[in-house]
């Protein structure tokens, strides 16, 4: 059974920075996506950014040029650093890995990231 274990969240003031790892155990396969999705009180999930087995990647509009995806795929782990932080980017930010070929969709329990002005 795949299992994500995400680290990394924390306090922070705005203008400052953090790295969010997840680390992903359970299959010898490589993951297709592997991603960050955030939810925001009262907000609906959204997507932060993603990253494709064979590199390309994907973000979110309101992140754009602020955060960097990067993924080990010999250790299936996934990070995002985040830099130039805002209040806004405060939410709980969820870990995702897709297996396309088993319909596989897996989500981490979230890690809190909060930003003070």
């Amino acid at each position: 059974q795949v299992q994500l274990v995400e680290s990394g969240g924390g306090l922070v003031q705005a203008g400052g920075s953090l790295r969010l790892s997840c680390a992903a155990s359970g299959s010898i396969f490589r993951f297709d996506t592997m991603g960050w999705y955030r939810q925001a009180p009262g907000k609906q999930r959204e997507l932060v950014a993603a990253a494709t087995s064979g590199g390309s990647t994907n973000y979110g509009d309101s992140v754009w040029g602020r955060f960097t995806i990067s993924r080990d795929n010999a250790k299936n782990t996934v990070y995002l650093q985040m830099n130039s932080l805002k209040p806004e980017d405060t939410a709980v930010y969820y870990c995702n890995v897709k297996r396309y070929s088993v319909g596989g969709d897996y989500w981490g329990r979230g890690t809190q990231v909060t930003v003070s002005s």
